[in-house]
């Protein structure tokens, strides 16, 4: 069974899917998200508890999350996530470190493409992600969220 719940957290619009026990899903954006179909929309504990951590995330006084996650994509996807998952807090790598990671060195396109289905936003922190020049690239949420998490972390705001 899946679970959502959307929270606001001014000024964005934070999402948090349950699935299966663990977290499923996690975004933040400027506008509320359609209800997938099939899926319940209620407050759970677990969810509840994602949501504390991600608020004390956001006030800088969280780094690690201890909720489980579900985390599912491609045999491809799958490396790239967990290698999204070795960048610390407060510190970047560029596409191509993250293919170096998921041993395919030459697939940072291909990389680009799975940070961008990421489903489990701020968590996998693709946010961290960055340009080999050290230019803020591509964000599913926006470069104005990319830069917000980024400042959180640099204590930049």
């Amino acid at each position: 069974m899946k679970t959502l719940f959307q929270y606001n957290v001014d000024p964005y619009i934070l999402l948090i899917m349950e699935e299966d026990g663990a977290i499923r899903r996690v975004s933040i954006t400027q506008t509320a998200n359609d209800v997938p179909h099939g899926v319940i929309v209620r407050e759970t504990p677990l969810i509840m508890q994602a949501y504390k951590e991600l608020i004390e995330y956001f006030k800088g006084e969280r780094t690690v999350f201890t909720f489980p996650l579900l985390i599912r994509g491609t045999e491809f996807e799958q490396k790239v996530y967990h290698a999204l998952l070795t960048i610390e807090y407060g510190q970047t790598a560029s596409y191509k470190d993250i293919a170096i990671k998921a041993d395919s060195p030459k697939a940072y396109r291909a990389v680009g493409n799975a940070v961008n289905k990421n489903p489990l936003g701020i968590i996998v922190p693709c946010h961290r992600v960055i340009g080999s020049n050290g230019s803020l690239v591509g964000y599913a949420s926006g470069l104005e969220i990319k830069q917000y998490l980024l400042d959180i972390e640099q204590k930049r705001f």
